[in-house]
């Protein structure tokens, strides 16, 4: 039962952690953007865009944006806290 409640705890943080990250994802100014390692002016433009299409609910999904690859939604996975 502990280790049931213990497992729970730990899913339960983690997919809040991601949550937030995702959150200033969805939310960053061009400005915010361009300062995450890997982004430039027209990446920014690029996820503000896509952002309009939906939210990004994960960091697979961030991938729907054109120039982003597996490498750099990791890179920014890293970078956004």
């Amino acid at each position: 039962m502990v280790r049931k409640i213990i497992a729970g705890f730990l899913i339960f943080a983690t997919s809040a952690l991601f949550g937030m990250s995702l959150d200033q994802l969805n939310t960053a100014s061009k400005e915010e953007l361009i300062e995450v390692k890997g982004i430039g002016a027209a990446k920014a433009d690029a996820i503000i865009a896509e952002r309009e299409n939906g939210k990004f609910t994960s960091f697979d999904d961030f991938q729907r944006v054109k120039g982003i690859g597996e490498k750099a939604a990791s890179n920014v996975k890293e970078h956004v806290k």
